[in-house]
């Protein structure tokens, strides 16, 4: 479904990406996991186009993204939940809802789409009108993964999705991916918790200063004992 070829980012002079190439196929999981500062959320940022690659190339199901324009990424497919959430907190959790639908097509579709989100989130019809900055972490998680699924998705990007929430919200957020994989929905997750990120996926890509260090099976890479002495303090 998405593959990277060679791909280089950067900022400015400074370059994040060194020849990055990986794959992620219709109906499974993959995490991208390393430690803070390793290039994972520029990474996502480049497949949604947010940031430019300065070489290699990612395609979308065999199109090549670099031709197209940021904004018309999402129509391929693709749908980004952004590192630390990015609600419109003074909107309703239904007005940032509508936000995702904003795509013709989704547009098109709009109230289904909006049951189906409330179908597998009941907490956020039951919330709807409350202010999206007033609710919990977990809550805005929850209504974030729910705005990228109101575009249709066939991929969604989880950017850190665990970030800065209490341990016990942590464990809801993961249930969450465990929610939209048994949905059928293809998922590519950058995350540091390596020890929970590990047990919900079906690959990983290790990211180490902006370059493919290891991957694998997550069992394998979940009982490496390198992975578990660098990131999991075992």
């Amino acid at each position: 479904m998405l593959e990277l070829r060679d791909v280089d980012a950067g900022y400015g002079r400074f370059q994040a990406l060194f020849g990055i190439s990986m794959r992620v196929e219709a109906g499974e999981a993959v995490a991208v996991i390393g430690a803070n500062g390793a290039g994972k959320t520029t990474l996502l940022r480049v497949i949604s186009g947010m940031l430019p690659a300065s070489g290699g190339d990612i395609a979308m199901e065999g199109t090549s993204l670099r031709s197209i324009a940021p904004h018309r990424i999402v129509e391929t497919g693709i749908a980004h939940v952004p590192e630390s959430r990015r609600l419109f907190p003074r909107l309703s959790v239904e007005e940032n809802l509508r936000m995702g639908a904003f795509v013709p097509a989704a547009r098109s579709r709009y109230a289904e789409r909006l049951d189906y989100v409330y179908t597998l989130f009941p907490r956020l019809k039951e919330r709807r009108a409350q202010l999206a900055g007033t609710m919990s972490g977990g809550e805005q998680q929850m209504c974030a993964i729910g705005r990228a699924l109101m575009s249709g998705p066939k991929l969604i990007l989880l950017d850190e999705p665990s970030m800065g929430l209490a341990p016990v919200i942590v464990q809801q957020v993961f249930e969450l991916v465990r929610r939209i994989r048994s949905e059928g929905y293809t998922v590519l997750i950058v995350e540091q918790n390596v020890a929970q990120v590990l047990k919900v996926v079906d690959r990983a890509y290790l990211l180490e200063v902006g370059r493919i260090g290891k991957s694998g099976n997550a069992d394998a890479l979940l009982a490496s004992d390198d992975i578990r002495k660098a990131y999991m303090g075992l």
